[in-house]
């Protein structure tokens, strides 16, 4: 968990994705999640976090569906939403935070 609190924590925005194997639409989120890092570049870091692998972390930001998808700015939660989301759509997210 010290890991994770570290990952977060820093000056850039951090794009965490919640996820786990088994489910569906968090298959479709990687191929967006790629388009969108190459697209914000180093103004921004995105994680993946497998909820069933890391239950504490999950816990702790209560995570109740898959995908879930939180932007933290210097460790604090900012932006949250659950489900399939578009490249465009995060983008616009991170812009703002970054």
């Amino acid at each position: 968990m010290s890991k994770f609190s570290d990952l977060i924590n820093g000056d850039k925005p951090v794009l965490v994705d919640f996820f786990a194997e088994w489910c569906g639409p968090c298959k479709m989120m990687k191929p967006v999640l790629d388009q969108l890092k190459s697209q914000v570049g180093d103004s921004a870091a995105i994680i993946k976090v497998d909820i069933d692998k890391n239950q504490p972390a999950a816990a702790t930001f209560n995570v109740q569906s898959v995908p879930t998808l939180i932007l933290f700015k210097k460790g604090k939660p900012v932006w949250r939403q659950s489900g399939v989301m578009q490249v465009a759509q995060l983008k616009q997210v991170i812009d703002q935070y970054a």
